[in-house]
């Protein structure tokens, strides 16, 4: 029987993890990318050739979009397109920290059809199909509901500014978790109550998680409350608001309808 677009995913995301493991903690090359976009290192390189190769190699007429790939416009016309992150948290991957993950997906039109996101030090993986579960290593997730006072939210202290909020600030818990892509699974675990960016969000960055979180029961939007859409030109979603209906619902009320998201921030 063929493989399938998930097991497709996994396989790779497993293979990429041992790839990303052989540098983690053995001083890898790095350098800084510029104009704010943070380091990569010779192992988000040989994760994203390796990656690219293989997927490519399985699936010839899909597109591939890369936070280390030069984009190719030829990938909007595609049916169905790769969004990968090689490594998601670069500067954890080489600080020696756990916290990184690999987020691979596929877009089928402009909406997630198939999800992994892959942490190897941790032996996590992370899955999902837009008609299937979400799951860690076999097991269904369920997200937390809460209300917004007291909630446990992943997010970076540039969130809490006050010019983001609609009066009175709500006294949420602000927590933070370096991948990004890690940060939507753990909603979609019910580890943390939702995850929030008031900045511009690559695509490769939430694609993966994005459908986890939804197919364990939370509501992916972008700060306006607008389902994102994905293989898009300019491969940016304008801020995330990801938790249960409730709560969701919560921080856009909060939040307010005219505040933009900010530039990206880097990884």
């Amino acid at each position: 029987m063929p493989e399938s677009d998930l097991e497709l995913l996994e396989r790779a995301a497993h293979e990429a993890g041992e790839i990303a493991m052989r540098y983690w903690r053995n001083d890898p090359r790095a350098w800084d990318k510029g104009e704010g976009a943070g380091p990569v290192s010779e192992a988000d390189l040989a994760v994203n050739a390796h990656l690219e190769d293989m997927l490519l190699a399985a699936r010839p007429h899909y597109g591939w979009l890369s936070e280390e790939s030069t984009d190719d416009p030829s990938r909007l016309d595609a049916e169905h397109c790769f969004i990968i992150d090689p490594i998601d948290g670069t500067r954890a991957f080489l600080a020696g920290q756990e916290g990184f993950s690999h987020s691979l997906a596929i877009a089928t039109g402009n909406r997630i059809s198939a999800a992994v996101v892959h942490l190897p030090a941790s032996g996590m993986t992370y899955a999902a199909t837009a008609g299937g579960p979400a799951v860690l290593n076999g097991e269904s997730l369920s997200p937390c509901e809460h209300d917004i006072a007291g909630a446990r939210v992943l997010t970076s202290k540039p969130s809490l500014d006050p010019a983001f909020w609609r009066g009175r600030q709500p006294t949420i818990r602000r927590e933070f978790r370096p991948s990004l892509a890690w940060r939507l699974c753990l909603v979609a675990e019910g580890r943390f109550n939702a995850t929030l960016s008031t900045r511009a969000a690559w695509e490769w960055d939430i694609a993966a998680g994005s459908l986890i979180a939804e197919r364990a029961g939370c509501i992916a939007t972008d700060l306006s409350g607008r389902c994102i859409s994905f293989n898009t030109a300019r491969a940016l979603a304008d801020g995330l608001v990801i938790a249960p209906p409730r709560l969701h619902g919560q921080l856009l009320s909060a939040l307010g309808p005219d505040h933009a998201a900010r530039g990206p921030a880097p990884t």
